[in-house]
């Protein structure tokens, strides 16, 4: 491997992530579900809360990309790339279930693309307990998220719930997972940080 192949790898990431259809293994969730009737607003909320979800997926990959880049042990290294690729997972359900709603992704997903690899290299740099932190921190306050989303669809959108559902288990998995690989709490300073520049993300997404 050439010093620039890893450096191809993160730009392959990235076209993919943002501009190609990603790819699962597993069922989208709900789909054998009727669609359930709506009007017209709550079909634009949904769809506006699932574009919010789907920029969260792309940072998701976007973070693990810079996290695994620059991450020391390999057995890290190694549940990163797993998790990223139960995220793009994610990715795949969020983007259907947004055109099902005659939805759009959000025209910004370069930027957040962009914006959380960042993140996610500089906390590999601050070492692995550091940035496994970050990333158990990241995936608390995504299934808060979560919940908030669930709490605001339809009673009538069984299937959106069912995507958010399965979306939950996993970040409560991913969490999980950092936490056994050794993961050092954050400041209640840089938890707050990260639900300010959340809160940002998910106000701009919801329009844009």
């Amino acid at each position: 491997m050439s010093l620039l192949d890893p450096f191809i790898l993160q730009i392959d990431q990235v076209l993919r992530t943002v501009f190609a259809k990603a790819p699962t293994l597993r069922p989208m969730p709900g789909e054998m579900l009727p669609e359930g009737e709506m009007t017209g607003a709550e079909r634009r909320h949904v769809a506006a809360l699932m574009r919010i979800n789907h920029v969260g997926e792309v940072c998701a990959q976007a973070l693990y990309a810079g996290q695994a880049f620059g991450a020391r042990d390999p057995a890290i290294r190694q549940a990163l790339e797993q998790a990223a690729w139960e995220e793009t997972e994610h990715l795949n359900w969020t983007e259907r279930r947004i055109a099902e709603l005659g939805g759009r992704k959000s025209l910004l997903n370069p930027v957040w693309y962009a914006g959380a690899w960042t993140i996610g290299t500089v906390a590999a740099r601050l070492g692995d307990p550091i940035s496994l932190g970050f990333l158990a921190e990241t995936e608390r306050q995504v299934e808060a998220h979560l919940d908030s989303h669930l709490n605001q669809l339809p009673a009538a959108d069984q299937r959106s719930q069912a995507i958010i559902d399965q979306m939950k288990a996993d970040e409560i998995a991913h969490a999980q997972t950092a936490v056994h690989l050794g993961a050092e709490e954050l400041p209640k300073l840089a938890k707050g940080a990260m639900k300010m520049a959340a809160k940002v993300m998910t106000g701009t997404a919801y329009w844009v």
